[in-house]
């Protein structure tokens, strides 16, 4: 005799997607209807509990409707509704519950409440359909990071759990510092394979107490401590570049300090308010041994006005004529 196939209708909204799906007999999908707030979220970071729980909303029967009609069966042929209880975002678990509760009342179905982490583990029978327990299980997802003993069906152990961050926080954190934006972990991924795995070495935490366990919070750290230095380091380099190239250039020996007798030069502008011109005295001093120079810069607590400048320049444009007309280059003046 035939055994009869079960059907489970299956809804899930623990946090940004609402799904649904048709499976039969515990091993092969008819249908799998997902509703991806993933856009929507990243708009902010992250997901944001109110508006996936209202988008939760708006989209379950839907997505319900369309898993049954994808599996070409009625509610009436399903055997039994199951839902995501926890863990996951409160409001959004509430939807999911509501609507599954209300079409196993409605439908005069059993009603089954599975816990988030057992689901993912038991996803492993739909991909390896000849899997059964004993096996172990890493369960990896969002904020979740377990390692689980599964002993049998329904039956487990948890050998180890992360102590502070998820995985997926850590990578969602270190996304966001490095503007990669919201999902970290597949943006991480599909980046990653361009960077150099030996170029820096982060500390892999390990718990005294539990080998098993898991804690990411100090790698974030690290990560953001690197990150903060490195741009301390970048903004450092590139002054630097600016800056040698204004104040210690060796064609200014060739150049500019044999046009005068007496060598000298002075700074104006917001160059003055720049703490790197100090590589400028230590230019004209090493200059200097060639070339009697002497230098000075406008104080940057000077309030340098606009018909001050102008006085100014209308002074230095008298002396340099004195010194083109002496030194026969009368052509260039206009």
């Amino acid at each position: 005799m035939e055994k009869e196939d079960i059907y489970i209708l299956a809804v899930e909204s623990s946090c940004d997607e609402t799904a649904a799906s048709v499976v039969r007999n515990g091993r092969e999908v008819l249908s799998n209807v997902i509703y991806s707030q993933i856009d929507l979220h990243t708009l902010y970071g992250g997901v944001v509990p109110e508006i996936a729980s209202r988008k939760h909303i708006e989209k379950v029967n839907q997505v319900i409707e369309k898993a049954l009609s994808d599996a070409g069966i009625t509610l009436k042929e399903v055997t039994a509704v199951a839902v995501t209880y926890g863990p996951g975002l409160v409001g959004a678990l509430l939807v999911g519950v509501s609507a599954a509760k209300a079409i196993a009342f409605a439908a005069d179905k059993p009603l089954v409440g599975v816990h988030h982490i057992e689901g993912h583990i038991s996803a492993n029978y739909i991909e390896n359909k000849e899997l059964e327990p004993p096996f172990i299980c890493l369960v990896v997802s969002g904020g979740h990071s377990h390692l689980v003993v599964v002993k049998d069906y329904g039956e487990y152990e948890i050998l180890g759990k992360t102590r502070d961050d998820a995985a997926g926080e850590a990578f969602d954190k270190v996304a966001r510092a490095i503007g990669l934006g919201y999902p970290g972990g597949p943006k991480i991924d599909r980046v990653s394979n361009e960077g150099n795995p030996e170029a820096i070495i982060f500390p892999r935490a390990k718990i005294a107490d539990n080998v098993y366990d898991f804690s990411f919070s100090g790698l974030k750290s690290a990560v953001l401590n690197y990150l903060n230095g490195c741009k301390l380091s970048v903004l450092n380099e590139a002054q630097d570049a600016v800056c040698h190239r204004l104040f210690i250039h060796d064609r200014y020996k060739q150049t500019i300090y044999p046009i005068f007798d007496q060598g000298f030069w002075t700074a104006a502008g917001t160059v003055c308010r720049n703490h790197r011109k100090s590589q400028c005295h230590r230019f004209h001093q090493r200059i200097g041994q060639s070339f009697p120079v002497r230098g000075k810069s406008v104080q940057r607590s000077v309030c340098q006005i606009l018909f001050q400048r102008i006085a100014a320049a209308h002074q230095l444009y008298k002396i340099l004529r004195m010194i083109f007309m002496n030194n026969g280059f009368q052509n260039l003046l206009c």
